[in-house]
């Protein structure tokens, strides 16, 4: 019987130990905050991608958040945080908000470039966002707020 809780928890940190952590040379800790500060909450994703691979290096949000689909306000249909840092990877820029479909709350979409600082580590990279809810930044504000939340993380 004492097996299964050590079975779950080896499998709990394995999991984990999947989990993208940060770009190279970037205090995970410090980009979670700045991240929150300038834009968090339950449900919201944020998304590092590796330009052209579409890698995830980082994420901001749980999985379910991210991989939830939502309007895609630009275009007819639905759409996941994941989808969008495929998109941003490839060169995709994107600053678009939009009401759910029952009118219940809003859908805010970022992507594009990371700036990069003097110094930076790591590869060429794009982020991916989205926010949903009641009370939602128009898309372009949560990209200026993320850039934000990037540089003061050091990136």
């Amino acid at each position: 019987m004492r097996l299964f809780p050590a079975i779950v928890a080896l499998g709990a940190l394995g999991l984990a130990a999947c989990e993208p952590t940060a770009p190279k040379g970037i205090d995970a800790g410090v980009l979670n905050d700045s991240i929150s500060a300038a834009i968090g909450d339950p449900n919201t994703c944020v998304l590092l991608v590796e330009k052209g691979t579409a890698k995830v290096v980082y994420r901001f949000g749980t999985h379910s958040v991210c991989l939830r689909a939502l309007p895609a306000c630009s275009a007819p249909g639905a759409m996941t945080t994941e989808a969008l840092g495929k998109l941003a990877a490839a060169g995709d820029v994107r600053t678009t908000s939009c009401a759910s479909a029952d009118g219940a709350s809003r859908i805010g979409w970022a992507s594009g470039p990371v700036v990069k600082s003097a110094g930076a580590q790591y590869g060429d990279l794009a982020f991916a966002a989205v926010m949903d809810g009641p009370s939602v930044l128009p898309g372009r504000e949560i990209s200026a707020r993320v850039q934000s939340a990037f540089r003061r993380a050091g990136m």
